[in-house]
């Protein structure tokens, strides 16, 4: 019987592969591919984004990334995953400073928005893995059901329905967008 080790990928081989049109998250040196996901799911993330952004921006409270950008976790292997949003207050990473790869620097909040692929252990085991890297605040937006849920640090998830307001708690203080709003079209 005859075994081949896998060869593992860096994070620098997963910036070259995007280069080529290949596009995925890396984890523990282990390529998983990602794939467009649709119009639904990406006009949410364009919504939360928008409302997100202009409220960062308007208190220069730090920076908002898209799913391309990419936070470095681990080394050797490398892991590199891919949130839909990701924020860094302006306290982990201050004005000025360029990132021209992926940031190393886990992010304060963290957005992902449940795909048609994913099932709900998956999207809640990753909501876990944001929080286990110091992601203070993790929201799963479910657009089948039109709820968000909220993890927080201490293992606490909260479910909130149309009706409900998602805020930014003491991430990001003032900040309030109604759940409804970033379902309707």
């Amino acid at each position: 019987m005859t075994t081949t080790k896998q060869q593992l990928l860096t994070a620098d081989d997963l910036l070259c592969l995007y280069s080529q049109g290949v596009r995925g998250e890396l984890i523990r040196g282990v390529l998983c591919k990602t794939m467009s996901v649709g119009q639904e799911h990406g006009e949410i993330v364009v919504k939360l984004t928008i409302r997100l952004g202009n409220f960062i921006e308007a208190g220069n409270l730090g920076r908002l990334v898209a799913s391309d950008s990419g936070v470095w976790l681990e080394h050797d292997p490398d892991t590199v995953r891919e949130p839909d949003i990701a924020f860094f207050s302006a306290e982990k990473i201050p004005p000025g400073i360029r990132i021209t790869g992926y940031s190393e620097t886990v992010p304060d909040l963290v957005v992902e928005v449940h795909s048609p692929s994913d099932s709900m252990r998956e999207v809640h085991d990753k909501a876990r893995m944001w929080l286990s890297y110091g992601v203070r605040l993790v929201w799963v937006v479910h657009p089948d059901t039109r709820t968000v849920d909220v993890h927080r640090p201490e293992y606490s998830v909260s479910t909130l329905t149309d009706n409900d307001t998602l805020d930014g708690v003491e991430v990001l203080p003032g900040f309030a967008c109604v759940i409804s709003d970033l379902f309707s079209v």
